[in-house]
C-alpha cells in the first residue's frame, strides 16, 4: 500500500554520430507517466489531467530552461563512455 513516484531521466541515441540523440525526463505516479519533457519537442508535455496543467505552467515557468540544455550538458558528452562501455561491446 502507499503511493509510487519515480522520476525517469534518460538520454536516447540513434546513431553513434549524435544526429538522433534526445534527452528525455518522465515524470510517474503510481506507474502512470503524468508529464515528460523530449528535447525533440522542446516542451513539457501532459498525458493526464494534472500533467496537463503542470505541463502548461512548467513551460511558462522556471522549469523549462534547464531542460533545454540537458542535451548538450549532459547527453552528448558521455555519449563516448555510454557507445565503449555497451554498444561497441555488443
Amino acid at each position: 500500500d502507499g503511493y509510487f513516484h519515480q522520476m525517469v531521466k534518460q538520454c536516447r541515441y540513434s546513431s553513434k554520430d549524435l544526429h538522433g540523440a534526445e534527452f528525455i525526463d518522465s515524470y510517474v505516479f503510481n506507474q502512470v507517466e503524468q508529464i515528460r519533457f523530449n528535447s525533440t519537442v522542446g516542451k513539457y508535455v501532459g498525458y493526464t489531467e494534472l500533467g496537463l496543467k503542470n505541463a502548461e505552467a512548467w513551460n511558462k515557468g522556471s522549469e523549462l530552461g534547464p531542460e533545454l540544455g540537458e542535451l548538450e550538458r549532459v547527453c552528448k558528452p558521455n555519449a563516448d563512455i555510454y557507445y565503449g562501455a555497451i554498444l561497441d561491446k555488443t
